[in-house]
């Protein structure tokens, strides 16, 4: 996959869309009862990345102050989602032990990852920053993961939504009506091609975690250097 043609073709629809009024709210955020939980292995950036990040979204938190913005805590990119979120899911339905014990054997393939943060593009319900990996190593381990998951009788949902081959971060979730769209694709026109900084990976975490990722919810299963 051309990261950078599906970024532009993703931001393109969206940002049409958007506005015109057909953007999507997310109904579940301030939902205190969803039980929609899984497992996910992910890459934190790096703080000073984080800052660039903030300092973007404190743009867009002057013009839509409603939205759901992504504190430090919480913003990742997505190396896997191993259990994808679902209804009623507990970490008391697997074995923790034997999904560490299969990541470290796919380990052996990775040497590095190093991730550059470039531009922000859109869905229809929310605002992301553009991840580029500078070479194949995520996505060689990414297939080394896929293909000793399959071979596990491990529980699993790898691809079964889609499969992941981007290294995005989203930032913003829309959960109230725009008050102003055009000014808010203003701003984010503006960060398009922003260099917010590229970061070595030093550490992947395994996490039992909510369909947002919020920190509060979020219990820390394993670590990982790289």
């Amino acid at each position: 996959m051309n990261l950078q043609e599906h970024y532009n073709e993703l931001y393109k629809k969206s940002s049409e869309a958007i506005l015109v009024g057909n953007y999507k709210l997310d109904s579940q955020i301030n939902n205190e009862s969803d039980s929609r939980f899984g497992i996910t292995f992910l890459i934190r950036p790096s703080e000073i990345i984080k800052a660039n990040i903030q300092s973007f979204l404190d743009e867009l938190k002057a013009i839509e102050p409603n939205q759901y913005y992504y504190p430090d805590s919480d913003i990742h990119i997505t190396l896997m989602s191993i259990i994808s979120c679902y209804d009623g899911f507990t970490l008391d339905a697997i074995n923790v032990h034997e999904y560490i014990d299969l990541i470290q054997q796919s380990l052996v393939i990775l040497d590095k990852i190093k991730i550059e943060f470039r531009g922000v593009t859109a869905s229809p319900s929310a605002i992301m920053i553009q991840g580029f990996p500078t070479d194949e190593s995520l996505n060689n381990f990414r297939d080394k993961l896929r293909e000793d998951f399959k071979k596990s009788s491990l529980q699993q949902s790898i691809d079964s939504r889609y499969a992941i081959s981007t290294a995005h971060s989203t930032v913003l979730r829309f959960q109230e009506k725009l008050e102003n769209p055009q000014k808010l694709m203003q701003v984010v026109e503006k960060y398009r091609d922003h260099d917010f900084g590229e970061f070595q990976v030093e550490n992947l975490e395994l996490v039992y975690n909510d369909w947002y990722q919020r920190e509060k919810n979020t219990i820390h299963l394993a670590e990982f250097r790289i």
